[in-house]
């Protein structure tokens, strides 16, 4: 199991030499879906997408918080099942962990 892991981990990278020489294997693989890492030096620096992947990550999405805001004007928290301060106890109130610099 951890070969054939390995196997497709490995199928998916290249160093950008391997690139120069791979760049129509590598356009076919990411048309297919596939997400494929360029390395330099053993150190991922880019990720070869389809267009269509390219488009999805790259759309305008309104921010969390607009919409947040959006679903609290039609909804208000007792309709959806919590209270005013439900999130007040899932925070930590401690002073935090100790760090040694």
């Amino acid at each position: 199991m951890y070969i054939l892991m390995y196997i497709n981990v490995m199928s998916h990278r290249y160093s950008i030499a391997e690139a120069r020489s791979s760049l129509s294997t590598i356009i076919d693989q990411a048309e297919a879906g596939l997400e494929i890492e360029l390395t330099r030096r053993g150190k991922p620096v880019a990720v070869v997408v389809s267009f269509l992947k390219f488009e999805r990550l790259r759309a305008d999405r309104p921010r969390f918080g607009d919409v947040y805001r959006s679903f609290l004007k039609k909804h208000s928290l007792d309709q959806v099942g919590l209270e005013d301060d439900f999130a007040a106890s899932a925070r930590e109130k401690g002073v935090g962990r100790e760090v040694s610099l």
